[in-house]
Parts: structure tokens; sequence; C-alpha cells
């Protein structure tokens, strides 16, 4: 089966499972997409643009990861950058996932936390979006670069991509939604 057919199945899938959901009367919303595609938990949407493994050596990279506090990969590790637009389409304040509230999961089960760096590229985790606001905010470095995104980065085994499909996997509001990412 071809890659798009599978994201057609996996999309139909996860739509006939969020009606069940909603014709059950069930509270708890747990949604399922694939990466380009935007979802909601609470009041703030999600979209990842572009998965991608970070190369420290090459320049674009390099400027991604420069004034970071994080690890240097081993060998046998590699950053994994996720990145991600957000947009606040509430009235009110929201506050964005904190670093506990999201990961990265293969299909062994094995989960990857985020790490915690902070620059112009990484998205602020556990920080705030005005109502009505958009990250990356206009006019920023992160918006003005190639991906036009901010970065949620990850420490993963370099070899995880025989374990795909990779998800992304978000708590917030008491709701929760998994990102297949595209690696």
């Amino acid at each position: 089966m071809s890659l798009r057919r599978k994201r057609a199945l996996a999309v139909a899938l996860s739509l006939a499972a969020l009606l069940v959901a909603a014709g059950c009367g069930e509270e708890e919303h747990k949604s399922e997409v694939v990466e380009g595609e935007p979802i909601e938990l609470g009041e703030v949407e999600y979209n990842v643009q572009i998965t991608r493994f970070l190369n420290p050596s090459d320049p674009e990279d390099g400027e991604y990861l420069e004034g970071q506090q994080v690890p240097p990969p081993k060998p046998a590790d590699s950053y994994l950058a996720v990145f991600i637009d957000v947009e606040n389409k509430g009235d009110e304040e929201a506050t964005l996932p904190a670093a506990a509230d999201l990961h990265v999961a293969d299909t062994t089960g094995q989960v990857y936390p985020p790490l915690t760096p902070t620059n112009v590229f990484m998205l602020d985790l556990g920080g705030k979006i005005g109502a009505g606001e958009e990250l990356p905010e206009p006019d920023t470095a992160a918006a003005s670069g190639a991906t036009e995104s901010l970065i949620i980065l990850f420490l993963v085994p370099a070899g995880i991509g025989a374990n795909r499909p990779l998800e992304l996997e978000i708590s917030a509001g008491g709701e929760e939604a998994k990102i297949e990412l595209d690696i």
C-alpha cells in the first residue's frame, strides 16, 4: 500500500473514531492526524510542518542549535527537530504544553521527552500564547526561516527510523493528540 493511501486510510479511521466518540457522549477528546494537518486542543491549533534530523555540523542546523545548553549527540544519537506552528484561536491567553506534556513515541513503545533549550527558533514549552496570536510571531527569525516554524527538539537513537511511524503525542487541557511524523 502506498504511503499516500496509508495516510488517507489513517485519516479516515481517525475521523470515524471521532464520530463514534462524539456519538457516545465521551468527555475526553483524543485525536490523531498526520504531519501537515492541523489539530486543535482546546482553543489552540498545532500544525507540524516538517520533521527532520538536525546535523550540528551543517551551517543552517548549527544556527538552530546555537547558544543551546543541550548535550552534544553521541555517535549513536541524533537530534530530531519537529518544526511546528501554533495558533490560539480563543479569546483568552493559553498555556503551551510543558515538556512533561509531550514526547515522541516509536512503534516499540519507547518514548523520548523533548529537550528544553531556548533560543529564537525553539517553541517555549510551558510558555504562553496570547488570544488570537500565532507562533512563530511575524517578523521573527523563526518566521523568516526556511520552514517558517518553531522547533521542538528531541535526542533520539540514530536508528529510530527503523521503528516508524513516529508520533508526537501532546496533552493539553485534558485533551490528547497524536501527530504521525513523516521522517
